[in-house]
């Protein structure tokens, strides 16, 4: 009667995939549509995310062009990202909005860096209580007439299993670390 480690591999996936969309999040040296994607629009009686008024593309490495599906929400787009205070200029013309991002400062660099790792951090926090739930698991089964054995073998694999989940994490860091220093 061996753990079942199905659950705990899910649990390690969904947390290294919540920490990939955080990190999308974040601010780089270079204009990402996802950084647009935690905005909400009022439009038509309901807050909406700009994905869904709207096409986002990228008009070169510092700028990205909204082009509103009705012409009527811009004002409201324009207002949406402006309350957000992501440090971006927006301005309007007869086809859309333009975002413009500024060069980032060292110090700001430093302040999304930290945030990544605060970010990181959450991350690698919850794989801890996983691990916590996964050994408390173990034990149960170790009363239940588990081999103490097969125990340390689960134990073991557990271990293994939190580790790569948070070698994986600690690259996401990495990776995005470099982006935002470019």
């Amino acid at each position: 009667m061996a753990y079942d480690f199905s659950k705990l591999k899910a649990q390690i996936k969904e947390t290294d995939e919540w920490l990939v969309r955080e990190l999308s999040g974040v601010r780089t040296g270079r204009a990402a549509p996802a950084l647009l994607d935690s905005i909400k629009v009022e439009a038509y009686g309901a807050l909406s995310p700009i994905a869904q008024v709207g096409s986002v593309s990228v008009e070169d490495a510092r700028t990205l062009r909204i082009i509103p599906w009705d012409g009527s929400l811009v004002k409201a787009i324009e207002k949406a990202i402006t309350n957000a205070d992501l440090g971006v200029g927006v301005s309007t013309d007869d086809q859309g909005l333009r975002v413009s991002f500024p060069e980032l400062t060292g110090e700001r660099r430093t302040q999304l860096s930290r945030l990544a790792g605060e970010k990181t951090e959450a991350a690698k926090v919850t794989l801890r209580n996983h691990r916590t739930d996964a050994v408390k698991e173990i034990d149960e089964l170790k009363k239940e007439g588990m081999s103490e054995d097969q125990v340390k073998r689960d134990k073991e694999e557990l271990q293994k299993l939190i580790d790569a989940g948070n070698e994986a994490l600690a690259a996401h860091l990495k990776k995005k670390e470099a982006e935002i220093a470019q």
